[in-house]
């Protein structure tokens, strides 16, 4: 098995980076992605990608709560890294005059029942969700931010999502979270599991991405 002759030598979290760089790579070459960082797509083509991300985490936050007595789920969940009420708020900024907020989304479904299946399949396997997300939050998702408040001029308007306030100091924080990673000590075939779990979620995240990309004409700015 790849994955598990590849990562179960090294510790939880490294393993989770090392076995999903290329799909990680690959969310992050996305057509839709290189746009927006480019200042080449508009206020409803950032409104679009912030309602898929809606769906997801609003599913994630849920079942992270529900599951927090599985020990591996406990090891991470903190509501200072919830995403939903900042997102909420960024909508109101970004859909402010737009009569018709709503969305169908194939992808941001997907990726919500994986969410829900890997929870009822193991629990511990949240985790790599969890981690692919937040700690992207807190690390690339910075950029974005910045990138964003630049493009639309926002004065600091309609980012809320890449805001942490109760975070003052990131790196410091997602090095206390990759060693509480590390303290879960997966067998090998549970760290295998996990892994793979990541670079699906890479994937599902390319999925929003590509959905994305095919209205980037609609999307022009």
């Amino acid at each position: 098995m790849t994955v598990l002759d590849q990562t179960t030598d090294l510790a939880l979290s490294a393993a989770m980076r090392e076995g999903s760089l290329a799909e990680h790579r690959a969310a992050e070459d996305s057509s839709f992605m290189s746009e927006l960082l480019g200042g080449r797509v508009n206020e409803r083509g950032y409104a679009d990608y912030l309602l898929r991300l809606r769906l997801v985490y609003a599913t994630m936050e849920e079942i992270v709560t529900a599951h927090g007595d599985d020990a591996a789920v406990a090891a991470v969940a903190d509501t200072a890294l919830e995403r939903l009420a900042a997102i909420d708020a960024d909508l109101d900024h970004w859909l402010a005059d737009t009569a018709d907020p709503t969305l169908e989304s194939p992808a941001a479904e997907a990726y919500r029942q994986r969410l829900l299946d890997a929870a009822a399949e193991w629990p511990t396997l949240l985790v790599a969700h969890h981690y692919t997300r937040y700690l992207g939050d807190l690390s690339g998702g910075q950029a974005i931010g910045r990138i964003l408040d630049r493009t639309f001029e926002l004065d600091g308007a309609g980012i809320a999502f890449y805001d942490f306030p109760e975070i003052a100091k990131p790196k410091i924080y997602k090095d206390g979270y990759r060693a509480r990673l590390d303290a879960i000590g997966p067998t090998g075939e549970e760290q295998e599991r996990i892994v793979a779990e990541v670079k699906t979620a890479f994937r599902l995240n390319q999925g929003l991405f590509a959905e994305l990309g095919q209205h980037l004409e609609s999307y022009a700015r």
